[in-house]
């Protein structure tokens, strides 16, 4: 278990390296002039003077070769710098944080109720495969994968915030404003949780050492929970980390329907004004918020798995 956790920490910074690159590089490959982008946001200007494009390169350094660029900007990451951003004009810092432990904040809670609805479902259904409540769920595990988020999220807004207006559609900062966002987040993961809830559920069940579980007289409850339910819930943990990184790089969507000033909306934002170092910023805390997770879900699942941990060297 040691070795483990020091070869994933090990690997953590390769992760870091490889997710800097590619984030440097991925938005110079769309061939737009980024200095024109900037002076078109900032005066609409079509055809502005070469001088003054010349002198916007210089100032935000463009000017250089790709190699001189990426030194720069992954020396001043080293140093904590992440940059000024070329919109707003203030540091990338002051942008990121903030919006990043609101998207967190987001996902986390979409997270927990993805869970709390989807794995008891999934093992009440496993206990009688093709019944009422397993057809129940399986349809509606289907329309929660199918169903995008921006048509969920429109739906609860005319249903909950205009036509019964119960509910605040935009905002963020008090409970009720995150009613409505929260539950179009959790759709997918606990449509998912829940089918893979079941099918490992319904497999553990026709092991072995559950039948001879029942045989001792425990009850189908116990054997239920015991025995399916844990192996179940080892299983979406180990998944949660992937659910975390894919609920908060696809928080855009939610993020700009209910105007909430999240990672989301900034990187929207910023890929619309060509803000560069937002843009860069947002992606890399997002790979490695996305790589933390991902192994701290890992070791949960093995603390939670014996059989599993015993297998680890």
């Amino acid at each position: 278990m040691t070795a483990l956790v020091a070869r994933r920490l090990l690997a953590l910074p390769l992760v870091a390296v490889a997710a800097a690159v590619l984030v440097f590089l991925l938005p110079r490959f769309s061939g737009q002039d980024t200095a024109l982008a900037i002076l078109r946001s900032r005066t609409g200007e079509s055809d502005p003077d070469p001088a003054v494009l010349a002198a916007l390169r210089e100032q935000y350094g463009l000017d250089g070769s790709w190699w001189d660029q990426f030194t720069g900007w992954a020396g001043a990451l080293l140093r904590g710098d992440l940059g000024i951003s070329w919109t707003s004009r203030t540091p990338v810092s002051g942008l990121l944080w903030p919006a990043l432990g609101v998207s967190l904040t987001l996902t986390v809670a979409a997270l927990v109720l993805a869970a709390l609805v989807g794995i008891p479902l999934g093992v009440r259904a496993a206990r009688r495969p093709g019944g009422r409540l397993d057809r129940v769920l399986t349809t509606g595990s289907v329309l929660g994968v199918a169903i995008p988020e921006f048509v969920l999220g429109t739906a609860l807004v005319l249903a909950f915030a205009v036509t019964v207006p119960v509910l605040p559609a935009t905002g963020w900062g008090d409970v009720d404003q995150a009613v409505l966002p929260v539950l179009t987040l959790a759709a997918f993961p606990a449509a998912l949780a829940a089918q893979l809830v079941r099918a490992e559920t319904v497999d553990a069940l026709a092991r072995p050492h559950v039948a001879v579980a029942r045989s001792k007289g425990i009850s189908d409850g116990r054997v239920l929970w015991r025995h399916g339910g844990r192996l179940a819930l080892t299983s979406v943990t180990s998944l949660s980390g992937l659910f975390l990184g894919g609920l908060l790089g696809g928080s855009v969507v939610v993020e700009v329907l209910f105007a909430i000033p999240g990672l989301g909306r900034l990187l929207y934002d910023a890929v619309l004004g060509q803000d560069l170092p937002v843009v860069q910023a947002g992606l890399l805390a997002i790979v490695l918020v996305a790589a933390v997770a991902g192994i701290l879900a890992e070791l949960l699942a093995l603390a939670l798995d014996p059989v599993a941990r015993s297998a680890v060297r």
